[in-house]
């Protein structure tokens, strides 16, 4: 590497620039960041910046120029090939109410979406082609790409001229970032998909039963004894049939929670954060005050797991009449009246997967920051369910701001680590976020707006208004004479 960079300082400093630019630009225009991701390119030219062979200022905007270059390329060829592909068979296969959701979807987040991809490898790759083919304009694209374009490019080169001599290993670190961020992208993908299929299955227990009984080893059992089932079904009732399918989804919760738990904790951990962890330390232990100490102490106790599980069931219990009833099934009870119980749940599987870690401070709960990040979360979407915009948004922010006051107070204090905290929240967030998204998938189903392609939904004929007539009609056959 050393021989590389001595090589490189003997080029014209025009060449480099046409060269890395080129490579840039060519990350999304000819889709060769699918093999060799840009990053090393901005930190090799940010250190060639810090080196004295290139200009810093120059560096950035020749770069961000190329990029922005590259991605409109893409979108262009998106755009045009977009339709083409469409027509194919493999965009009839996907089927045309797929497509329309995807347009419907790229609507709502318009370029935020395009600013997101521009930090992952490989997804921006696509993300300007995906967008020119869902029919996104320009207009709205640009903007959001240069603002993606910028805060990427200046960060990567930054970073490559603020490591100087350390550029091996910021290069490696960067490159460990991007991949647990594609794989924190992943998990969220499964955990926003596990949200609707409780959404369809809110007895996921019966669904799950259904399909292991079409098996052909159960369906020879089912059709043996199915009667016999049938009878001791009768005979346990509803109500405690409901008890056993809470339990069981419960179980299968606390497992899912748990894959997510492990997944979290080993994505944060190949990202490399745990390498700040003692440098965020040190900085909190040079500012750390007795009475800023003292605040911080009482925040923490304050905003306990425990108190914020009781504030959730009873913010729980007032606010489950507003909504229609459900019938009886368990994502209706942890969804109204038991949405502590999932909390609750949380306490166990961040027991089990962290028991008494450095992220613990003692206490009835270990891993505080999942348990208040979920608390907050489910407090905010309780309240928020059937609000207007306004005061749902006030809600969400008080929600966020909690969350950052009680893992900042124990980042303060040193009960947390950076890696640790992040994970802790990842958890927390994603816990919420199969409930909200369950919740949601459900109440479209319920409304008719979550139909298959070219289904109508079936109305009943309008009454007539006006007085009520006083005759009826005969429901047997009128005697004709």
């Amino acid at each position: 590497m050393p021989d590389l960079l001595s090589w490189l300082q003997e080029l014209p400093p025009l060449l480099i620039y046409l060269a890395a630019a080129t490579i840039v630009a060519a990350e999304t225009a000819v889709i060769v960041g699918l093999l060799m991701p840009g990053e090393a390119t901005l930190l090799l030219v940010g250190f060639l910046a810090y080196a004295g062979t290139l200009r810093l200022a120059p560096v950035l905007v020749v770069m961000t120029a190329a990029a922005v270059i590259g991605d409109t390329l893409a979108w262009r060829s998106g755009r045009r090939h977009g339709p083409r592909l469409r027509a194919s068979g493999w965009g009839a296969r996907i089927g045309a109410h797929r497509w329309q959701r995807a347009d419907s979807l790229l609507q709502r987040l318009g370029g935020r979406g395009v600013l997101a991809a521009r930090w992952v490898a490989f997804a921006r790759t696509l993300a300007p082609r995906l967008a020119g083919a869902a029919g996104l304009p320009y207009r709205r694209f640009a903007p959001w790409n240069l603002a993606g374009v910028a805060s990427w490019v200046g960060a990567s080169v930054l970073a490559g001229y603020l490591a100087g001599e350390s550029y091996e290993q910021v290069s490696r670190l960067l490159g460990r970032a991007t991949g647990a961020v594609l794989a924190l992208l992943l998990c969220l993908l499964g955990v926003v998909l596990a949200g609707r299929w409780l959404g369809r299955n809110p007895d996921p227990v019966r669904a799950l039963t259904a399909r292991a009984a079409a098996l052909p080893p159960l369906r020879w059992l089912r059709s043996r004894y199915g009667v016999l089932f049938f009878l001791v079904a009768m005979r346990v009732g509803r109500a405690w049939t409901l008890v056993v399918n809470l339990l069981l989804g419960l179980a299968l919760l606390f497992v899912a929670g748990l894959a997510v738990a492990v997944a979290l904790e080993a994505v944060v951990g190949h990202s490399g954060l745990g390498v700040l962890d003692g440098l965020v330390a040190e900085w909190f232990a040079a500012r750390r005050t007795p009475g800023v100490a003292d605040a911080a102490s009482t925040a923490v106790s304050v905003l306990r797991g425990w108190v914020l599980i009781t504030a959730v069931a009873v913010v729980a219990a007032v606010v489950a009449r507003r909504h229609r009833p459900w019938r009886a099934d368990p994502l209706s009870v942890v969804g109204t009246v038991g949405a502590a119980v999932p909390l609750v749940l949380l306490v166990v599987v961040a027991d089990v997967t962290d028991p008494g870690g450095p992220d613990s401070a003692g206490g009835l709960f270990p891993t505080q920051n999942a348990v208040v990040t979920a608390s907050f979360g489910t407090l905010a979407w309780l309240l928020s369910r059937g609000a207007r915009w306004p005061v749902g948004a006030a809600v969400w922010t008080a929600a966020s701001a909690g969350v950052v006051t009680v893992t900042g107070a124990r980042l303060y204090l040193g009960w947390s680590t950076a890696s640790g905290t992040v994970t802790a929240v990842l958890l927390g967030a994603a816990w919420t976020t199969v409930f909200v998204v369950a919740w949601a998938t459900r109440e479209r189903a319920a409304d008719g707006e979550d139909q298959p392609a070219g289904t109508v939904a079936r109305r009943r004929p309008p009454r007539p208004r006006g007085r009520r007539s006083t005759s009826r009609v005969p429901r047997g056959p009128v005697d004709p004479c």
